[in-house]
């Protein structure tokens, strides 16, 4: 009996599988759990610092690399490049070049990298709600003596 087109990808999309060393997404899933990947998805998808009038759109919305760079504290410039040039060629990320002077030059999600920042949004929530815990945990697994 004859697969259709249909069958045949929903296969292919069972195939993957991150457990096996060999499998693509086991690439991807390196990539997309980079701490400033995380951040950069945040901070297009509206969760980062609060926008100018102290007002967090939760949004998404285009940013200029500068103000990428000024929301990731500590971030250097190699890696933030790095990060954004990785992201657009995953398609999660869109970049706009303007001809003005100086070219101005945004980036902005596409609907791939919104559906991924909907998955980064509640495990930056998850993380921020749990420090105190986290933090409490580290502490008293450090004082205990050493086996």
């Amino acid at each position: 009996m004859a697969t259709t087109a249909a069958q045949r990808r929903a296969q292919d999309k069972t195939e993957y599988d991150a457990f096996f060393a060999a499998c693509p997404s086991r690439e991807l899933l390196d990539r997309i759990s980079g701490k400033w990947v995380a951040l950069v998805l945040a901070a297009l998808g509206g969760d980062g610092p609060q926008q100018p009038g102290g007002v967090c759109t939760g949004e998404p919305r285009p940013m200029r690399y500068s103000e990428l760079s000024r929301a990731l504290a500590g971030v250097s410039q190699k890696m933030l490049t790095q990060t954004l040039r990785s992201l657009e060629r995953d398609g999660l990320v869109s970049r706009t070049v303007v001809a003005t002077v100086p070219v101005t030059v945004t980036y902005e999600l596409t609907g791939l990298g919104v559906s991924l920042h909907h998955m980064v949004r509640g495990l930056k929530a998850w993380a921020e709600t749990h420090m105190d815990d986290v933090i409490a945990h580290r502490a008293s697994y450090d004082a205990e003596p050493a086996e």
